[in-house]
């Protein structure tokens, strides 16, 4: 893996808990600036405790407790002195499930960039038409920004969610398998978006679906039982990977 590259984030000797069970052990990685990263690994391994921990999330949970450093441009987001609301907008996220506002295609989008102090008319306009282009579906919905947004396709629906999340100018985008509840056509159309948006963005995603880290990731981490067992270029990790645990899981002998 380029070491040279510039990293988004540098996290060193992570360590989580829920309450006493102990989520992720001495996780330590640098991810790249406008690269995808895929986080892999069989259910319960920490992948989604660990995206969750790159913009403070876990903060929501009761009991959840954090040690060691997630450096984000060389600030630890995890200093007391962090804004964690800020941390969230310049750090977006993306859910499993796609979860519109029970409102229009056009509030859902103006929703973040309304509470940070734009004002709606021209200036909002722009940015929910911006928004919508960058997500790949402005030709899709530009008749019908004031339809609910409940009415579109789950595929839709999930590039709905990646506007809302960019419509307040984040710098890296995570996504936490945005993909598993789509068909086929929808997750081809996820990917390529993902694929142009990371000319501008950094972005993670976490995926239980090998093919899909194989095609649309650079790097990739491969965790188990809370341990990053194997982290580099994604054609490496894919055809030459240094642990046999590795292998194991993109094989398919577990998981």
């Amino acid at each position: 893996m380029d070491t040279t590259s510039p990293t988004a984030f540098q996290i060193r000797d992570l360590n989580s808990w829920y309450g006493e069970r102990q989520a992720l052990s001495k996780i330590s990685l640098s991810i790249p600036e406008h690269r995808i990263t895929a986080i892999i690994g069989p259910s319960g391994c920490g992948k989604s405790t660990f995206i969750r921990c790159l913009n403070r999330i876990n903060d929501l949970i009761p009991g959840f407790r954090v040690e060691g450093r997630v450096l984000f441009k060389d600030q630890d987001i995890n200093d007391p002195a962090m804004d964690p609301i800020e941390i969230r907008y310049r750090i977006g996220m993306v859910f499993q499930k796609p979860n519109p506002f029970p409102k229009s295609i056009y509030d859902n989008i103006a929703y973040g960039p309304f509470l940070w102090g734009t004002k709606k008319g021209p200036p909002m306009d722009a940015t929910v038409e911006e928004s919508l282009k960058r997500a790949a579906l402005w030709d899709e919905v530009k008749d019908k920004l004031h339809q609910s947004a409940l009415a579109l396709s789950g595929g839709q629906q999930q590039r709905l969610c990646i506007a809302r999340a960019l419509a307040v100018e984040p710098d890296v985008l995570l996504l936490d398998e945005p993909c598993s509840a789509l068909d086929p056509i929808a997750t081809a159309r996820i990917e390529e978006l993902l694929l142009e948006l990371k000319k501008s963005y950094t972005i993670v995603i976490v995926t239980h679906n090998m093919q899909q880290a194989a095609r649309v990731s650079d790097v990739t981490g491969f965790f188990l039982m809370g341990e990053l067992i194997e982290f580099g270029e994604t054609k490496q990790i894919f055809t030459n990977p240094k642990d046999r645990r590795t292998e194991d899981y993109i094989t398919g002998r577990f998981g």
